[in-house]
C-alpha cells in the first residue's frame, strides 16, 4: 500500500506543481488585459473570462515592442524615453539599475551565466556550483591584487537568490557542464545529477 502511495505521489506532485506554476504565470500575464478599455475586455465582449488571452496579449506586446524598436525611429524614441526617465530622481536610479541587469542577462553579447564553475564555498573543503558572470570592474579592481573573476552562487532550491563573490581565477574550476544542467542540479538539491563525463588524464 505504501509503495503504491509513494508511486502516485512521484507522478502527481510534479504535475500538480507544474500546473500551479503555469497557472500563476498565466494569471500574472492575464493582468495585461487591464490596459484595455472596459468595453474591449473579454468579459464585457463575451460575458466570460478567457484564461490565457492576457498571456497572448503580453507576448504580442513584447514582440511588437521589439519589432518597432529594432529600427532608427524606434531607437530614437527609446533614447528620448530613457533621457526623460533619467531626469526623474528616484525613477532614474531604479530604471538604470534594472536596465543594466536585464541587458546583461538577456543580451546575446552578454557574459552572464554562460559558464558553470566549481568553487570552495562557504569554507575551504566545501564545494558548490556557481556561475561565471564576468570580471570585477570600477574602483574594485584597483584594490584586488592578481587575476580575479566575478561569480554568482545561487541558493537551493531557489536559484534566483544567492551571493555575488569576487574570487581569484586560480580558485575557480570551470566545469564541462551546461548552465541548464547546473541549474537542474542546484534546484534538485543534487538529486538530478548531470551525465557523468569520462575523467580527463
Amino acid at each position: 500500500m505504501r509503495k503504491y502511495f509513494i508511486t502516485g505521489l512521484l507522478i502527481l506532485v510534479p504535475l500538480a506543481i507544474t500546473a500551479w506554476v503555469l497557472s500563476m504565470i498565466i494569471g500574472t500575464l492575464d493582468q495585461s488585459l487591464l490596459i484595455l478599455p472596459h468595453e474591449w475586455q473579454p468579459e464585457t465582449l463575451f460575458g466570460f473570462r478567457i484564461p490565457g488571452l492576457g498571456a497572448v496579449l503580453t507576448l504580442l506586446i513584447v514582440f511588437v515592442t521589439g519589432l518597432l524598436t529594432n529600427n532608427l525611429i524606434g531607437n530614437y524614441v527609446v533614447r528620448l524615453w530613457e533621457k526623460l526617465l533619467a531626469r526623474i530622481p528616484v525613477v532614474s536610479s531604479i530604471y538604470t539599475s534594472v536596465k543594466q541587469v536585464s541587458d546583461t542577462l538577456f543580451s546575446s553579447s552578454g557574459n552572464a551565466f554562460r559558464k558553470a564553475v566549481l568553487i570552495q564555498y562557504p569554507r575551504a573543503g566545501s564545494y558548490t556550483i556557481a556561475f561565471l558572470t564576468g570580471v570585477p570592474g570600477g574602483d574594485v579592481k584597483n584594490h584586488l591584487v592578481g587575476d580575479y573573476v566575478s561569480v554568482y552562487v545561487p541558493t537551493t532550491p531557489n536559484p534566483t537568490s544567492g551571493f555575488f563573490l569576487m574570487m581569484e581565477k586560480s580558485q575557480v574550476i570551470e566545469l564541462d557542464m551546461s548552465v541548464d544542467a547546473a541549474l537542474k542540479y542546484i534546484v534538485s538539491m543534487g538529486v538530478v545529477a548531470p551525465d557523468q563525463l569520462p575523467a580527463t588524464e
